[in-house]
């Protein structure tokens, strides 16, 4: 019978038996969650949806990258922002945008090779860039019946958010809204430019009727985009398919489409000029293509010599595989040069302070109350010990952490963007093929 074992005891025998124990804990806990790695199933509704699904971030089933490539990525991804956030201006000089500008395919194909389990995980496949939050899931602490909707919306973007409305809300209204300026019907044929998983993709067609092909550069996204399409029984007017949107006349014939829309995603475009001019080619005669672009503002105060408004800037681009971030005006001007005439553009967060909306970076921000603890710094911190302690038992592949850390950072950098009105993920255009 083993006595008085004594944490901190010299005595050898009540060492070794710490270490014996230590050790089994370890080795039970690595079986554990070994067994729930090999158990996850993708689910349209709630994958990565629960804490133990986190076990399969970076690895599962689905993932382009093996074991040994996240570290390998992580590290080239880095590279490709040497500077970062150790000196201002370092990741804004010509050559380091021009690096990032060859290299975008690169880079973009493996940020989301790295990012997309995140963002599933974050917030229960609802918006992007939130890939950091608590491990708290709203299926443990809400028993609300409504949790599940919170698991089915997979969409990675941010929406302006009016009092009263849930975020879930905001996330249909924005995609909606695109739809009615778009004028899709359920007789159109539509071009999603840069689809991530494709939740916009299949919220717009139950929305509208209408068939949708949607574009990413990232293979991941398209087996687990598809697999959500198949699903949700929509299959037959949604595919993904992988490509470049810098590259669409490669991929589709001229007039294939009668309406297209980016959601926050041609920021990842190393020229707009190229990639707008693809869209205009997909298009009909007349056409309509609508998006949402993030910018900086200097409308509304952004200072390109202002070192506090650079490091926002850099923070921003480097947590998000951006070459780097534009103005309204350079958006506008590269439609126009693409062949579009412009009929309308503005900020949809142009009233983020107001007293009538909920500002879009509150979802980053989060509050400390049960259904918001995981968007809190706190829980930020609960999930990235979580991604520690799964690479430290080898569940998770090496270099998990890396990714963790990374986008902890920029959600930081996103607030403070949002809160100075130096920058705004919204930047609504509607534009006219000629």
């Amino acid at each position: 019978m083993i006595k008085n074992v004594v944490f901190g005891s010299s005595n050898p025998e009540n060492s070794g038996l710490l270490i014996i124990g230590s050790l089994a804990a370890l080795l039970g806990a690595h079986l554990v969650l070994s067994f729930i790695l090999r158990s996850f199933k993708r689910d349209s509704y709630k994958s990565f949806g629960s804490v133990g699904d986190a076990a399969s971030l970076l690895s599962n089933a689905d993932s382009v990258l093996g074991r040994d490539g996240v570290k390998e990525s992580i590290a080239g991804y880095e590279e490709l922002f040497t500077g970062a956030r150790s000196k201002v201006g370092t990741t804004s000089t010509t050559d380091s945008i021009r690096n990032r500008e060859k290299e975008y395919a690169t880079m973009v194909n493996s940020f989301y090779d790295l990012v997309t389990d995140f963002y599933e995980w974050g917030w229960g496949q609802v918006s992007y860039s939130c890939c950091m939050l608590s491990i708290f899931s709203d299926i443990i602490i809400d028993p609300s019946p409504n949790w599940l909707l919170r698991f089915s919306i997979q969409s990675f973007h941010f929406a302006p958010r009016l009092k009263g409305e849930t975020f879930e809300e905001s996330i249909y209204r924005s995609e909606h809204y695109l739809a009615l300026r778009a004028n899709i019907t359920p007789t159109s044929k539509v071009l999603d430019v840069g689809c991530g998983v494709g939740g916009p993709l299949r919220n717009i067609q139950q929305f509208t009727g209408a068939d949708i092909t949607g574009v990413t550069i990232n293979q991941y996204q398209v087996r687990v985009g598809n697999q959500y399409c198949a699903q949700k029984g929509v299959d037959q007017k949604c595919r993904l398919i992988q490509g470049d949107f810098q590259k669409l006349p490669e991929k589709f014939k001229a007039g294939s489409f009668d309406a297209a829309y980016a959601i926050e995603a041609t920021c990842h475009s190393p020229d707009r000029k190229i990639c707008f001019s693809g869209v205009n080619h997909c298009l009909k005669k007349g056409g309509l293509f609508v998006g949402y672009e993030w910018v900086v503002l200097p409308e509304t105060g952004y200072d390109e010599n202002d070192p506090d408004h650079v490091r926002i800037k850099e923070g921003i681009e480097v947590g998000n595989g951006l070459p780097t971030l534009a103005t309204s005006q350079d958006v506008i001007r590269a439609l126009e040069e693409s062949g579009f005439e412009v009929l309308d553009s503005f900020d949809a967060n142009k009233n983020v302070h107001s007293d009538r909306e909920i500002p879009w970076y509150q979802t980053l921000y989060g509050s400390f109350t049960l259904s918001g603890f995981r968007m809190t710094r706190f829980g930020r911190v609960c999930t990235h010990s979580m991604v520690y302690a799964l690479e430290f038992l080898r569940i998770a592949p090496k270099g998990s952490v890396r990714v963790s850390s990374l986008l902890n950072a920029t959600a930081l950098d996103l607030v403070e963007g949002g809160r100075k009105e130096i920058f705004t993920p919204s930047f609504f255009f509607l534009a006219r093929k000629k």
